[in-house]
């Protein structure tokens, strides 16, 4: 598939397209108000550019208002603003750039996690399960949108363990760093994390009880909450009269 614009960055442009990706982010909910983002090193590991350039976009985002930099022991870079006057051309960049190769992820993610909560189901063991239970657990306990987002991660990577196929499991990692512009995080609000929580108890209970065809559906279905944030975020930025492409997801939905 076509997704390699969503893939390492090349280095014309760099540092403008690491700030694009971190402010689109940030005004997903990726990161809440308040959240420390990860570290230049991590992040240059995560987007595969040099941390030069994680510190320019870093930069760039601190003048914006987006972030603030703080210094010593501790310190690092604190999402001070979900939006801000350059957000909006960031989005843009982000998003409308290349929507089309994020509808194809979209339904490829859709299938891939659909396949992975199947084979779940039909090969989890009791240690599977027990995983699965104690995150689940974890998740309904969460205080904060960026606890839950944590369990949520950790979550789907026991499904993906659980089928017990290693390849199965970097796919899912993979698709994660892909939906998530290359760094690894969900968005989540209060409001994703109330509708996240009854797919997550039901793709729990139809994996305990190995019931696969059940498994796939909620899974793909769960799998178009980002799905359905990134198109609000991208109707946000779009320009009047201009409309996305067709949803796949909903064309999907009408099927179950």
């Amino acid at each position: 598939m076509g997704t390699d614009a969503l893939g390492p960055l090349h280095p014309a442009r760099t540092g403008e397209q690491v700030a694009h990706r971190l402010a689109t982010a940030i005004a997903l909910g990726e990161f809440s108000l308040g959240d420390r983002l990860p570290s230049e090193r991590d992040l240059a590991a995560l987007l595969q550019v040099s941390r030069e350039s994680v510190r320019a976009a870093l930069r760039t985002l601190s003048e914006s208002g987006l972030v603030e930099i703080r210094r010593g022991r501790g310190g690092g870079a604190f999402v001070l603003a979900e939006w801000g006057e350059a957000s909006e051309s960031a989005v843009r960049g982000a998003l409308l750039e290349r929507w089309e190769e994020f509808e194809e992820l979209f339904d490829y993610r859709r299938l891939v996690e659909g396949l992975i909560a199947r084979t779940a189901a039909e090969r989890a063991g009791a240690a599977d399960h027990a995983a699965i239970a104690r995150i689940l657990a974890a998740f309904d306990a969460a205080a904060t949108p960026g606890e839950a987002r944590e369990h949520d991660v950790a979550l789907h990577l026991a499904v993906a363990r659980a089928t017990h196929n290693g390849r199965l499991v970097r796919l899912h990692e993979r698709l994660l760093s892909e939906v998530s512009l290359g760094v690894s995080a969900e968005p989540y609000t209060w409001a994703i994390y109330a509708e996240a929580g009854p797919h997550h108890h039901a793709l729990a209970e139809a994996i305990a009880r190995g019931d696969a065809g059940a498994a796939a559906r909620i899974a793909s279905d769960h799998f178009a909450i980002t799905e359905d944030a990134l198109r609000r975020l991208a109707a946000r930025v779009r320009p009047p009269g201009i409309q996305a492409a067709g949803s796949g997801h909903d064309r999907h939905r009408r099927t179950h």
